[in-house]
């Protein structure tokens, strides 16, 4: 591991993070983010986010890294906090209403 990022407390369910790592895990971090950039899922402003942090943390790191040699050898998703909201039901009941939210782990070989 030469670079690690963690972007914690992401109102996004993780479920929903998840389809997008078999994309870019084991790719080239350029090649990741082009990928990324082309995918439609909200996840993937977040996962580019982290992925541009991660590089970031590389070249402060260790001065003169070459970047185009680093590739995301871990990306996990997972959950974080449940926030849990009521919404009015029928017969004058409450139904529970989980926004879920993520933990996001970054690490670059």
């Amino acid at each position: 591991m030469i670079s690690k990022a963690v972007l914690k407390y992401i109102r996004i369910s993780p479920r929903k993070f998840r389809l997008i790592i078999p994309l870019v895990k084991g790719k080239r971090c350029e090649e990741a983010i082009s990928i990324l950039m082309a995918v439609k899922k909200g996840a993937s402003k977040y996962a580019i986010e982290l992925l541009k942090s991660a590089i970031a943390n590389a070249k402060r790191k260790q001065q003169g890294i070459d970047v185009s040699n680093l590739y995301v050898s871990k990306l996990i998703a997972d959950c974080g906090p449940t926030l849990k909201r009521f919404r009015a039901a029928s017969m004058g009941r409450a139904s529970e209403i989980l926004k879920r939210t993520s933990h996001l782990t970054l690490e670059l070989d």
